[in-house]
């Protein structure tokens, strides 16, 4: 059965979404919003832990951050392409979950994965609003359906934003959701080798990083996004 949401958050790796805009999730399941995420790959090609451990870590993560669903489409981490066959399988899933907003990874960034699953996220959600594209899910037609607006979550390498979400009451829970993924970061007692972001300084750099977002709009900590089309408002007082 369709289970509607709000925002779908897409993600090439388990652990993208954590980093890159968890504070914004959270803030919306808390003013009641349904959010959910769609991690592409299994991140099976990272230097640290084990496909299966990273799914354990997910639900973690999805549990901390009460998110309503979250599902792994099973893609081959950094092999994936934004092409016909991918686009149609997560078409399935834009249009089972039908949301207004879609958050997707950076248009680009250090990792390939992230540019590329950024670039399938907009193929997708504007495909899956042709009705000449046909799809089925457990075994019944699906309906047509395009976000409203679709925003990329600002990663690794600094992208100057179109806005900036303040995040600073919810600070706490995007760190606890981030440390969800303990195989990937910084233990002094694991044996694995060193990866980018198992440096002991990446963790503070992303808190420096919602520091500096912050700051841009006066607030301590934030979340920065580009976006695809000119956000608008009716009321100058909505801005912040």
């Amino acid at each position: 059965m369709m289970k509607k949401l709000d925002i779908l958050v897409i993600a090439a790796h388990p652990d993208d979404a954590e980093l890159g805009c968890s504070g914004t999730i959270a803030a919306h399941i808390a003013r009641g919003y349904k959010v959910g995420i769609v991690d592409l790959t299994q991140g099976e090609m990272g230097t640290r832990g084990t496909p299966e451990l990273r799914l354990k870590e997910a639900d973690d993560a999805a549990k901390i951050l009460g998110l309503s669903a979250r599902e792994n489409m099973g893609f081959k981490d950094v092999l994936f392409l934004d092409d016909e066959s991918h686009q149609l399988d997560l078409i399935k899933v834009i249009r089972k979950y039908q949301p207004d907003i879609v958050l997707a990874n950076a248009i680009r960034d250090r990792h390939p994965d992230h540019g590329k699953g950024a670039s399938l996220a907009t193929h997708a959600c504007f495909m899956s609003g042709l009705r000449k594209i046909e799809t089925t899910y457990e075994g019944e037609k699906q309906d047509a359906w395009r976000p409203k607006f679709v925003y990329h979550y600002i990663q690794n390498n600094y992208i100057e934003p179109d806005f900036v979400f303040d995040i600073t009451d919810f600070w706490d829970i995007k760190v606890k959701s981030i440390l969800a993924f303990q195989s990937q970061f910084h233990d002094p007692e694991s044996n694995e080798p060193e990866s980018f972001i198992s440096n002991p300084e990446f963790l503070p750099f992303i808190e420096a990083r919602a520091r500096e977002m912050g700051h841009r709009i006066l607030t301590k900590y934030g979340e920065g996004f580009t976006v695809e089309r000119m956000i608008g408002s009716q009321n100058l007082f909505d801005l912040k």
